[in-house]
């Protein structure tokens, strides 16, 4: 009799667990489409009414610009940070134009090689100037193609740290306080899939991005718990229309700037794909339909590994080719 008791139990067990394993993706699909389409974001007056300013780093083109002109015509003063003085100007006349009474300062900074002056000066706008409500780490870099690691190019892979770890920890750790002292700020980190599903043969890229990730996991807890009044979210991003992914054609997967940069400024304080991710959000459809594909469905890690070792093998062949017409042709 005890047996039969015992079985019954564990077959009643095995069948709640069975049922909870089904659940869960259903569950994070329809937390995922309400996010994506019903849910509204925060206001961004929430951060501008104390410190109406944004600082956005790589603001020279991209993502990085775009941020830069929809905020400013949100009402912000912006703080333009990049190394290419002639790109930051064009992209200055631009919101000039567009937004005639917008604040706009510029900052030439190459965070790959930055000098002690350059940081200072970074330092004396930050302490010295309005405060800052919104803080956008956007500046980035990644291989020129992907590469085997034993084979990549030195410098190039301290370059990645410095600017996507070593850069953003300091810039953050120069505008947080403020934020802290005003009890409130948004902090934007520009993430990757790169970062979330690990890639190999981008193997420094992809692990300064999972660096990003963690970072902005244990910082929105720290200011959570503290109750600080500072919102922390890592971007998780796919392609997106640029220099640096070489897409020149926007689709329902791959967006432009402008469209990216819409989408993230009216969800703030949503997750899209991320689910239940805490202090991470996609929140581009396209993307963030793909972030639940590839976290409940694809049957195992090793797959992805695999997968993704494979398809940055086949960019990396294309690569050469072209180098090698290139090469050809001149």
């Amino acid at each position: 009799m005890a047996l039969l008791q015992d079985a019954s139990l564990l077959q009643t067990l095995l069948v709640v667990v069975g049922a909870l394993t089904l659940l869960r993706p259903l569950l994070s699909l329809l937390l995922t489409l309400h996010s994506l389409f019903l849910a509204r974001g925060i206001s961004l007056r929430r951060f501008s009414s104390q410190a109406p300013r944004a600082l956005i780093t790589g603001a020279s083109d991209g993502i990085g610009a775009e941020f830069a002109r929809q905020l400013a015509a949100k009402g912000f003063e912006v703080t333009l940070v990049g190394r290419s003085k002639a790109k930051l100007q064009g992209v200055a006349e631009e919101i000039a134009r567009a937004s005639p009474s917008a604040k706009i300062e510029l900052l030439i900074l190459d965070f790959s090689d930055a000098s002690h002056a350059g940081w200072e000066h970074l330092s004396a706008s930050i302490s010295s100037g309005t405060p800052i409500g919104v803080l956008v780490n956007n500046v980035g870099v990644s291989h020129a193609m992907p590469v085997p690691f034993a084979t990549s190019d030195a410098k190039e892979n301290e370059s990645i740290i410095a600017v996507n770890v070593a850069a953003l920890v300091r810039v953050t750790h120069m505008v947080l306080p403020g934020m802290q002292a005003r009890k409130s700020g948004l902090i934007l980190n520009l993430g990757s899939f790169a970062g979330q599903f690990a890639t190999p043969l981008l193997s420094t890229y992809s692990a300064s991005k999972s660096f990003l990730l963690t970072f902005s996991k244990c910082l929105g807890a720290e200011q959570a718990n503290a109750r600080t009044g500072v919102r922390v979210t890592c971007l998780n991003t796919y392609f997106v229309v640029s220099a640096m992914s070489g897409i020149r054609r926007s689709n329902w997967l791959v967006p432009t700037p402008k469209s990216y940069v819409k989408t993230v400024l009216a969800k703030i304080g949503t997750s899209g794909g991320a689910g239940w991710r805490p202090y991470s959000a996609t929140l581009w459809p396209g993307h963030a339909l793909a972030d639940w594909a590839i976290t409940n469905l694809l049957p195992s890690e090793n797959w992805l590994l695999n997968y993704q070792y494979t398809s940055s093998l086949d960019v990396r062949r294309r690569a050469l080719r072209k180098a090698e017409r290139q090469a050809k042709a001149q």
